[in-house]
């Protein structure tokens, strides 16, 4: 609490008489999330195409609190991840529940290498992105009797989250397509264009490497972690050796902390991503702020650690959002490389742009639940090395 009183008087103390004349006061409202699409991945950018359909599972027997059942594989694991919605009545027996909807995904496709489950409130069931579940689990088949002894004799469990309330009120996450990084509401200053051009940490800027002579590149993955496709990202960065950065949506992180401690625990960085995904020029000073610290919080409660990196949504920016992100000690991070995974351009033309635009000292963004990315991130991790590319975390470029 100290630490976050301490930056807001920082913020403030840098930005009295500084918004510019066409800054205007948080007018964001809260836009229903539709609960016609039922377990919905994080919402896309507008105008992209449509994702491919997802595979679903059928239970058998079926159980009525289940709304979905998805499952994908990355050529070396698969996972499923089912959606439940309960009553007000049902919730006094989400563990038994729990522990039903697991055995009989696994018993549906004996293939899987682990289920995950997220299961809501049917009354405001609206998808991911949607209000937070009442509980979250995550169980590999080796942990199928761990997590059936929390079930039973209340045994500690690590891969299980159960909603504690008084959490940050729930926001709809903009739709905000990155294009380049982006000044809105304001002019470039003298330093952020020289960050731009020079590159290297500067004034807490980092827009790619200044040391452009060693192939090494940083791995980004924006809006993190997703249930289902965080564990085969983890999965097929492990097998090759690469390690990345994740920026993370607090209210993401939150209902998945063992996600966040799989990243960690290979090596993986993770940064802040803003607590809702919302677009920071817009808002009010105070509240700007209060995005980038709450995220910061629900970080570090689950790593022990202090956040580094910062990245805002869209890359849309201005002279406050930077000053935010300084007055609480975070670098804020852009990229080099975009190749539009969520737009959903087609494998073949998603791994060319991959491809073409890797630069030594850039930066590659990337979307963790994107499902032409994970179908191309193999090839394209061997290419990079193939041409002599070290891939790495915004911490392993060289800054100066």
């Amino acid at each position: 609490m100290a630490r976050a009183n301490k930056a807001l008087l920082l913020f403030f103390a840098l930005n009295l008489g500084t918004l510019s004349s066409g800054q205007v006061a948080d007018q964001t409202q809260p836009v229903a999330v539709p609960a016609s699409v039922p377990g919905q991945v994080q919402p896309v950018a507008p105008g992209t195409r449509a994702a491919r359909a997802v595979p679903t599972l059928t239970l058998s027997p079926g159980i009525p609190q289940v709304r979905q059942v998805q499952y994908l594989g990355n050529g070396f694991i698969e996972v499923a991840h089912a959606i439940v919605t309960v009553n007000p009545a049902e919730r006094m027996k989400l563990r038994v529940l729990a522990q039903q909807v697991v055995a009989a995904t696994f018993a549906a496709r004996p293939r899987l290498n682990e289920v995950d489950l997220s299961i809501y409130p049917a009354e405001t069931y609206a998808g991911f992105g949607g209000r937070l579940p009442l509980m979250t689990a995550s169980v590999p088949r080796s942990r199928v009797q761990d997590f059936g002894l929390w079930i039973t004799d209340r045994v500690p469990y690590d891969r299980v989250w159960v909603n504690p309330g008084h959490l940050p009120a729930y926001e709809a996450p903009d739709r905000v397509r990155e294009a380049i990084p982006k000044v809105t509401l304001g002019h470039e200053t003298s330093l952020e264009n020289q960050a731009r051009r020079e590159g290297g940490l500067l004034g807490g800027l980092l827009f790619h490497s200044k040391n452009a002579n060693s192939p090494i590149a940083a791995l980004t993955f924006d809006d993190a972690p997703h249930p289902m496709y965080e564990p085969l990202l983890l999965d097929l960065l492990r097998r090759a050796g690469v390690r990345a950065t994740f920026f993370v949506i607090g209210r993401n992180a939150a209902p998945y902390p063992y996600f966040i401690r799989d990243m960690t625990e290979s090596g993986n960085e993770v940064g802040n991503h803003t607590y809702h995904h919302l677009r920071l020029p817009p808002l009010s000073s105070v509240k700007m702020l209060g995005e980038i610290q709450q995220a910061n919080a629900a970080i570090e409660r689950i790593t022990g650690e202090p956040v580094k990196y910062f990245r805002p949504p869209g890359g849309e920016y201005n002279t406050q959002v930077l000053a935010a992100a300084r007055a609480l000690g975070l670098t804020t991070v852009f990229w080099t490389d975009d190749p539009g995974d969520f737009q959903n351009p087609g494998e073949a033309l998603l791994e060319s742009r991959l491809r073409t635009k890797l630069r030594p000292g850039g930066i590659v963004l990337l979307h963790d639940n994107a499902s032409e990315m994970l179908s191309i991130l193999q090839g394209f991790l061997r290419a990079a090395r193939y041409r002599g590319f070290t891939l790495t975390t915004v911490g392993g470029l060289p800054k100066y």
